[in-house]
């Protein structure tokens, strides 16, 4: 009866021009049940009505007085109808124009064929619904909070649109292997790229500490609020995850004041607005930054894994059951969080991972940075002679560091040299302290400020022993968040916080009349640790290397946060909510502080004999720890060589040895180590590790393999690697960010020795260019024999070199071509070559662009060359015409063992012809 009535009413509506009008007053009366059931928001309906004078103040205070929403809505009916066709349809109107508050109408309005009269048309529509008032408020909120950066000077702050550069953002596999860079944001939510797990719903953006997750968070918030990320998203809700370390094990809260009272608060009906939220899970937008962050000695295992919306629980339980989808299913979310937080499959949609500035990244932000292209040009050319710091410039954060430390010396001496050339990360963080402390004395308008490194931080021993005392006892016990009383109880004056080492923060403290305080970042927490155990001197041995033990269990799981059935298993007896990252800092800073060249440094602040003891002790420890970790490591036998396969664990160690700068631990690690092949693959070590890596490899005296395979190493690394290149018989630097500049320093150094076998850089980001200076290798370095360079952007012009060098080598055993752009005419003078080549037995050119006439000119290399034993062409354009002449070249050469041709144009019908020659492989 319903449909039959919407037929009829819907012809009526929308009949052609001349017939009489349709009854709108008819229509609100057989729908009426319809839209008191429907309709939720009445006080915009009243608030357009009174506005168009179709309403007196005195029909909303009837309407008012009705205590239900039901019986509001027939009230209003009642006055609408009475009062004509026009009224009638202007309410309506309203219900069609505003669509946030009447979104269950919708599709009756499309039902019915609604349109509007001209003279309707007219009638103005506001829009007053709470929801729509609330995405308003929200986008104001988001984008006034995200529109500045507050730098490590609280006094100093910078629009985001100044300071933010991209880097690299790489989406990957469950297994950490790269299906592609995110070029735009919102390709993060586009399901055709990068989705790994579709039943998943939470993003998970991982990366260093620095490395810019939080910093990209603000960019999506500063981009949703300004209306320029189109991604479906009317509500967007922000936390950073440490607040939930801040509820105390008996706090409960429902997710509605989870969303406002920690976000933005509606200023209308909040009961609509979050009905509205309930209703449309997928409008919504969460961020939450820094998971690994979440300390807290709550159990999730004493409370169901489901939970209601309205229902007052633990903060963690609703965190929790909104990254599962047991709340708001269907929502969009963004979780970030330290490399090293591996968290369950079942609940990520996507992983991405943050790689860094690249080398063109790192120019585009040179140039944001400094304005003046003379002190651009300064910079750049001593990044340029120092890749230590250019190698630490790959880390946004580092880099942003260093960047200030240079324009501070301008200002201060005219002049972007740093002192020293600093060269470690402790060196640089030492540099920020003096700077801070620099700015905040009072010069003459005349004279500069000359105090020396050590003069000031002697001038100001009492401030840096308070931020280190506080942040010596926040490690101890992983907090990060300082309420009011505890920087007090620290001593920290108001003039100590001006320096801007601490910031103050929002939403933790349950006192709104008291600051709650954090460090700037993380890291600077563990330099301040680590300085409070260097200048105390009642610290003994035990407290020294306490977290030297926080960081040495067993790697045999990843570090997880959460005790719950999606996370990881633990190990028995772990800390539920640990991740150890801050540790590892805080060890690398004490191990640079305890250096010898700080002594200088640190004799005006501590006794030296207190200084001498520390640092025995340190020594003692890290050569007994070096020890003890490589007898535990997997060896292996290869032919000439002792393999070690060292963990992710070992790249802090060696960062730590690195920061001692002492040649006597280095040669002592390089000695104990017992290989001469070290596998430092999937260890996620960054360009700056590669200082590290050569200060421990020089030491060996004997030829060396070096495999870094799969980490995060830029041609910056690359240079760094100098001092190994005379010992180095292997490379192997495949799965990186290497161009080809790094390609032409490895060409410099390598073809000086003569002495490398082995070059691996397949899955990189080198073109013809860098092919050019691989061919050059080959034809000048006789000790080469296998060369790798799959998977980068080479075309037929960098075939061609490569194919001029292969044909006079007289070594190459193996060479890898496959996943590039090589066409017809590279592949025919690669085949050309290969007619003259006597030494190469495997050639993989799978997954190019080779046709039916680059098979020809195989064929009749095939014919002549009698020493290759395998020929990959898997997945090029050949067709069963291609494979025939592979097929009849067969029959005059017996040496090849395979010419392996799947995924090729050609049918399983078409194969059945090659059936009797064995070693023609097409499926």
């Amino acid at each position: 009866m319903e449909g039959q009535l919407c037929t009829n009413l819907e012809i009526s509506v929308g009949k052609p021009p001349g017939a009489s009008p349709p009854s709108f007053i008819a229509l609100l009366k057989v729908y009426r049940e319809l839209l008191v059931s429907r309709i939720r928001n009445t006080q915009c309906l009243i608030d357009n009505l009174i506005k168009n004078d179709y309403f007196s103040t005195e029909d909303a205070e009837i309407v008012v007085q009705f205590p239900t929403q039901a019986d509001k809505v027939r009230k209003i009916l009642d006055l609408v109808q009475s009062k004509g066709e026009e009224v009638s349809e202007y309410f309506i109107c309203v219900l069609q124009k505003v669509t946030d508050a009447y979104y269950e109408l919708q599709p009756w309005l499309d039902e019915i064929g609604y349109e509007p009269s001209e003279n309707i048309c007219n009638k103005p529509v506001v829009n007053t619904d709470p929801v729509s008032r609330y995405c308003q408020k929200l986008r104001y909120e988001l984008a006034r909070d995200s529109k500045f950066v507050t730098s490590y000077a609280q006094r100093e702050e910078m629009l985001l649109e100044e300071i933010y550069s991209n880097s690299i953002m790489e989406l990957v596999s469950f297994t950490n292997e790269s299906l592609g860079e995110v070029c735009q944001l919102e390709a993060l939510f586009d399901d055709e790229v990068g989705l790994i797990n579709e039943d998943g719903e939470t993003i998970y953006v991982f990366g260093d500490a620095g490395i810019g997750k939080s910093i990209l968070l603000q960019k999506i918030q500063s981009l949703w609020a300004r209306k320029e990320l189109d991604v479906g998203a009317k509500f967007f809700f922000r936390f950073r995850c440490r607040m939930f370390s801040c509820f105390k094990e008996d706090e409960a809260i429902c997710l509605k004041d989870l969303l406002f009272k920690y976000n933005c608060y509606p200023d209308q009906d909040p009961t609509e607005v979050f009905h509205h939220i309930l209703q449309f899970p997928h409008t919504v937008l969460f961020t939450f930054d820094g998971f690994d962050e979440i300390y807290s000695n709550f159990d999730l295992s004493s409370v169901p894994e489901m939970c209601s919306p309205d229902e007052p629980i633990h903060p963690l339980v609703l965190l929790v059951s909104l990254l599962r989808g047991k709340l708001l299913k269907g929502s969009k979310k963004i979780l970030t969080a330290r490399t090293g937080t591996e968290i369950q499959r079942n609940i990520i949609r996507k992983k991405v991972l943050l790689r860094g500035f690249s080398s063109n990244n790192l120019k585009e932000y040179t140039a944001m940075f400094f304005k003046d292209e003379g002190q651009r040009t300064l910079v750049l050319n001593q990044l340029e002679a120092n890749p230590n710091l250019c190698s630490l410039c790959s880390v946004p954060l580092f880099c942003w560091i260093i960047f200030k430390c240079y324009e501070h010396f301008h200002s201060m001496f005219d002049s972007h040299e740093l002192p020293d050339c600093s060269v470690t990360l402790t060196d640089v963080f030492l540099l920020m302290i003096e700077v801070h402390l620099n700015r905040s004395l009072k010069t003459s308008l005349l004279k500069n400020n000359t105090r020396s490194q050590a003069e000031m931080f002697k001038s100001r021993k009492e401030t840096l022993l308070a931020l280190g005392k506080m942040a010596y006892k926040g490690m101890e016990n992983s907090f990060f968040i300082f309420e009011q009383e505890e920087v007090s109880s620290a001593n920290i004056s108001e003039e100590d916080l001006q320096l801007g080492f601490l910031r103050t923060v929002k939403g933790y403290s349950g006192c709104d009349d008291q600051s709650t305080y954090e460090f700037l970042h993380l890291t600077l927490q563990s330099f301040f640790t680590a300085l409070f155990l260097v200048i105390e001197e009642k610290v003994g041995a035990k407290e020294l290397l306490q977290f030297f033990n926080e960081c040495s269990s067993t790697e045999t799981a990843q570090p997880t946060c959460l005790r719950i059935p999606w996370l990881k298993k633990q190990l028995a007896g772990e800390d539920p909510f640990r991740n150890n990252e801050h540790f590892h800092f805080t060890n690398l800073f004490l191990c640079g502080l305890l250096s010898r060249s700080k002594q200088k440094l640190f004799r005006h602040l501590v006794l030296p004999a207190v200084i001498k003891r520390k640092r025995k002790t340190l020594i003692t420890y890290l050569g007994e720890s070096m020890k003890s970790h490589l007898k535990g490591l997997t060896r292996s036998r290869l032919l000439g060589y002792n393999q070690i396969q060292v963990q992710p664990n070992f790249v802090w160690m060696l960062r730590c040895l690195y920061e001692t700068q002492s040649e006597k631990v280095g040669k002592l690690a390089a000695k104990r180590m017992h290989a001469n092949y070290i596998k430092l693959t999937y260890c996620n070590a960054y360009s700056a590790d590669c200082s590290a890596i050569s200060f421990i490899v020089h030491h060996f005296q004997k030829r060396l393999a070096l495999d870094l395979d799969n980490n995060n190493i830029n041609d910056y690394g690359v240079k760094q690697l100098l001092p190994c290149f005379s010992k180095l018989a292997v490379i192997r630097l495949s799965v990186n960010q290497v161009t080809d500049h790094g390609v032409r320093i490895l060409y410099e150094e390598l073809s000086k020795y003569q002495i490398v076998t082995f070059l691996g850089l397949y899955n990189n980001q080198i073109t013809d260019v860098g092919a050019k200076y691989v061919a050059k290798l080959i034809e000048e370095c006789s000790s080469l024999e296998y060369v790798k360079i799959g998977a980068n952007k080479i075309t037929s012009e960098g075939g061609k070199c490569l194919a001029q060098a292969i044909q006079k080598s007289k070594t190459m055993f193996e060479i890898g071509l496959a996943f590039n752009g090589i066409t017809t005419e590279g592949g025919k003078s690669i085949a050309e070559a290969m007619q003259h080549n006597n030494s190469v037995k495997i050639f993989w050119l799978t997954k190019n662009e080779l046709d039916d006439e680059a098979a020809m000119s195989f064929a009749e290399m095939l014919k002549v060359n009698k020493k290759l034993v395998h020929l990959w062409l898997i997945q090029n354009q050949i067709t069963a015409k291609g494979v025939k002449y592979l097929s009849e070249a067969l029959k005059e050469n017996t040496a090849i063992k395979e010419v392996c041709l799947n995924g090729n144009l050609i049918s399983q019908e078409e194969a059945k012809a090659f059936e009797n020659e064995e070693r023609i492989i097409c499926f």
